[in-house]
């Protein structure tokens, strides 16, 4: 019994042995095989692979023959260099040209993979941009530092911010004639509504409704939108100068009134049941704006509040540039269509700025309260620099003459106006497609 168990032990321990040197030798190598692994290619072949594997020889010899994929990104880097040298040196927009600019060159550096899938700001854009989160959150963050009392205790200048939306349709028309009369430039109903949008300068609300409606000018539609936000102090001062006269600049508004504490919280709340009941398209961007001025009113959520105003806007705006910057590769940005928006944008800005100027003059002719038409540039939704520019070319007529809380009315109901226009967009393409 004993040696039927030694015999039965032993024959177990040959056949594991036997099998297990079986598996060992099908996975060994012959040695030719473990030769030529080991094997190095010779050394100018490893060299001239070793040059096809760098940047600058990726920029002057591209795999295609597309110039946009070798010169044209060498501009598109220069371009993000320019936006760098904006950012610091002339502080134009810096929160947001500091890292589209950076995005624009790490999105034209070649065969790094970083804006294609499994590429980080590829996910940056898709999750953040292409799903208009980043966007509502920084609107969210902007109302939290809203105060709407100056337009709440003059609620006619929320007509100079309504009619300084003129300049989006004035511009959505003139993209399909631009269409019509250029051989080159093709803009649809839905990228002419885009480029509109810039008229409103509100670069939230042109990147949600870009992403929305034309992802692939969405590059170009945020440089341009964030660049003549920047150009404000620039652009605004000599359609104001040209479109009133010195007395008009010398008009003194009255003291606004008190607003208080319920009022501040009620307004929110009757914003957004209006946009909940006659233009529910624009709820996302209507909702969140409302929602961020209702934490900062109601005092009883500061931490929020302060969060939403500080940390949470800043971390969002850092990603929402580096993923507009992803957008600004070659072979999307170097294009006859991006001069078309560069140009149009300007125009829709320009068309914003005189429609509000022009309509306080108008409000004038029936009103004993006069209005200092200088204020009516401040319609368009650059906040609180376009206030600030009216404030500036009062005090150039008349050193006491203090607009700014003034002017901050129509300020802030261009932002609540471009949301509205970008809903009445947004709908427009829901009835069509």
């Amino acid at each position: 019994m004993i040696q039927n168990k030694k015999f039965a032990i032993g024959f177990a321990i040959v056949v594991s042995v036997s099998i297990i040197s079986a598996m060992a030798l099908a996975g060994t190598p012959s040695s030719g095989e473990a030769a030529s692994r080991n094997e190095l290619a010779p050394m100018g072949t490893m060299i001239a692979e070793f040059v096809k594997s760098t940047g600058l020889f990726a920029y002057l010899f591209p795999v295609s023959d597309k110039w946009t994929e070798g010169v044209g990104r060498m501009l598109m880097v220069g371009i993000g260099l320019l936006m760098l040298y904006l950012a610091i040196g002339k502080r134009f927009e810096p929160l947001l040209l500091l890292p589209m600019g950076f995005g624009c060159i790490l999105a034209n550096i070649p065969l790094s993979g970083i804006t294609e899938p499994g590429g980080i700001i590829y996910y940056i854009y898709e999750i953040g941009i292409k799903t208009g989160v980043f966007p509502l959150l920084v609107f969210m963050g902007v109302g939290a530092m809203t105060d709407f009392g100056p337009m709440i205790a003059n609620p006619k200048t929320a007509l100079l911010g309504a009619a300084a939306q003129f300049g989006i349709f004035s511009t959505l028309i003139g993209a399909l004639v631009l269409t019509e009369i250029v051989p080159g430039i093709n803009f649809d109903l839905f990228d002419a509504a885009s480029i509109g949008i810039i008229g409103g300068a509100d670069g939230p609300t042109a990147i949600f409704l870009a992403s929305q409606l034309s992802p692939d000018l969405l590059g170009a539609i945020a440089v341009a939108a964030y660049s003549y936000m920047a150009l404000v102090p620039i652009i605004q001062p000599p359609i104001m100068r040209a479109l009133t006269s010195s007395d008009e600049r010398k008009i003194r508004m009255t003291q606004l009134r008190y607003v208080g504490k319920v009022e501040k919280i009620v307004f929110p709340l009757i914003a957004l049941g209006l946009c909940m009941f006659l233009l529910p398209s624009a709820a996302p961007l209507i909702g969140f704006f409302m929602f961020g001025n209702l934490m900062r009113e109601c005092g009883v959520v500061d931490r929020l509040s302060k969060t939403t105003q500080n940390s949470l806007i800043n971390i969002v705006t850092i990603f929402l540039g580096l993923g507009v910057g992803s957008r600004l590769s070659a072979e999307k940005f170097l294009s006859l269509e991006t001069l078309g928006i560069l140009f149009l944008g300007v125009i829709a800005f320009c068309i914003g700025t005189a429609s509000g100027i022009l309509m306080a003059k108008l409000m004038n002719q029936f009103s004993n309260n006069k209005i200092n038409p200088l204020i009516g540039s401040a319609g368009v939704s650059a906040v609180p620099m376009a206030a600030r520019v009216s404030q500036k070319m009062g005090i150039e007529e008349d050193p006491e003459n203090m607009l700014l809380m003034f002017a901050m009315g129509p300020n802030v109901a261009g932002v609540i106006g471009s949301a509205v226009t970008a809903g009445v967009l947004l709908t427009l393409k829901n009835l069509m497609v």
